[in-house]
């Protein structure tokens, strides 16, 4: 769960609205993605879940996540169970990118 949540931190505070500006003021829903992240930090997978009904937003929410990389690295108690968590979230376009 705190690896979830310092991965959100990381997009919030890193990231502006400008990538997806324009695409955003179209209607669209929030997409659903799934990020996979290996012990590394490094991103195994994205999976939207759950389309925008945008492709230039689906687009930035992959570009945003890449853009991110690497993400740190597992702590050790969690890196001795896993080698990839799965980060799933609801990702919200407004004045900021937001995850929820």
């Amino acid at each position: 769960m705190a690896y979830g949540e310092a991965f959100a931190r990381k997009i919030h505070e890193n990231m502006t609205i400008d990538m997806v500006r324009e695409a955003a003021k179209r209607p669209h829903v929030d997409p659903v993605v799934t990020v996979a992240i290996r012990r590394d930090g490094s991103v195994e997978s994205i999976t939207i879940v759950v389309s925008s009904g945008v492709p230039e937003i689906d687009d930035a929410v992959k570009r945003i996540v890449h853009s991110q990389v690497p993400y740190r690295p597992f702590p050790p108690a969690l890196a001795q169970d896993y080698d990839v968590v799965e980060i799933r979230r609801t990702w919200h376009f407004d004045v900021a990118v937001r995850l929820q």
